[in-house]
């Protein structure tokens, strides 16, 4: 069987929970250092889902291999038309192309949205397979954030980079955005 991207389902956050929880444990590309239960990451893909919002997983054989999703950049409604990506895989998948056709899969999603921009904010300088993986999907690198968390007694960096989606900031949007507004 071929790896399929499809959108994620609620069985799916069982495996969900474990790769994050890897993920957390043992890499910098997210600054939690204890892994959430499984009913709050269900509430936070529901959270996603609520705003229209994709939330994907890469299965092979019946096995999630990994997961992604757009988030909001911030809050405030100016900032409707940018989300920001984040996608973790399972430690016995990383290398194998399952976070390239997730991130591709989203960036697509996206942009059938209307949305004009997609951040992604890596972890850890260092972090070369997510700054690999960006750049060769057409992320830019927009600068380095040097000491922003500590965790696994260092301090790390954070790497922002920006794709631009359906055209970026040339053109006026022709969708409505997301519903935003808070802080």
């Amino acid at each position: 069987m071929s790896l399929v991207i499809r959108a994620s389902t609620d069985a799916d956050v069982a495996a969900i929970t474990a790769i994050y929880a890897w993920n957390v444990l043992n890499g910098l590309g997210t600054f939690e250092e204890v892994p959430p239960d499984q009913a709050e990451m269900g509430r936070r893909r529901q959270a996603f889902l609520d705003r229209g919002l994709p939330y994907l997983v890469a299965e092979l054989d019946g096995e999630v291999l990994g997961y992604c999703y757009a988030g909001p950049f911030r809050l405030r409604a100016a900032y409707r038309f940018t989300v920001e990506d984040s996608v973790y895989v399972s430690p016995n998948a990383v290398g194998k192309g399952v976070g390239k056709a997730l991130l591709s899969a989203l960036i697509a999603s996206c942009e059938a949205l209307g949305l004009r921009q997609m951040c992604a904010v890596i972890g850890d300088s260092g972090n070369e397979a997510s700054i690999g993986l960006h750049a060769a999907l057409g992320f830019e690198k927009m600068g380095v954030f040097p000491s922003m968390g500590h965790k696994f007694g260092r301090w790390v960096d954070l790497v922002w980079m920006q794709r631009s989606l359906n055209g970026g900031g040339d053109t006026p949007p022709d969708a409505p955005g997301m519903q935003l507004s808070g802080v």
